[in-house]
């Protein structure tokens, strides 16, 4: 299974991160790619819509950890796994935001674009948490 791990930080607390991570409806600030979320009151469940394609629902499951400032995204069609998390920076005051994907092998061939699409959604998260401070 294609794997990979990028990272990103930023002056913003971790609570601030958190706030933008683990709500499904804010994923559309900084998310590359998602359109728009139906999000179910707890946001444990929710569908995405992804940009240019409204009439796609893509059916994802999250789970937010608070006590381990970690949130685990999996997409219900494609199977692909996200695991978010949240660490206090060595200043005691900033935020290290790590991400880990699975790719299955049946969608490997998007290994190269979802890097890119995360890497960019990491440089936005860490950004818009610095300015909602």
């Amino acid at each position: 299974m294609p794997t990979f791990d990028d990272h990103a930080h930023t002056t913003a607390s971790p609570a601030a991160v958190w706030k933008l991570l683990y709500d499904p409806t804010r994923f559309t600030e900084w998310w590359i790619g998602v359109g728009s979320v139906d999000a179910n009151a707890d946001g444990s469940d929710y569908t995405m819509y992804p940009d240019g394609y409204p009439d796609f629902p893509m059916p994802q499951t999250l789970r937010a950890d608070g006590r381990q400032a970690q949130v685990t995204i999996s997409c219900l069609v494609s199977d692909l796994r996200f695991v978010w998390q949240l660490m206090l920076g060595e200043d005691g005051q900033s935020t290290d935001i790590h991400v880990h994907v699975d790719i299955p092998e049946a969608e490997a061939a998007r290994l190269d674009t979802q890097r890119e699409v995360i890497h960019r959604s990491l440089t936005r998260l860490a950004a818009l948490a610095r300015v909602s401070l």
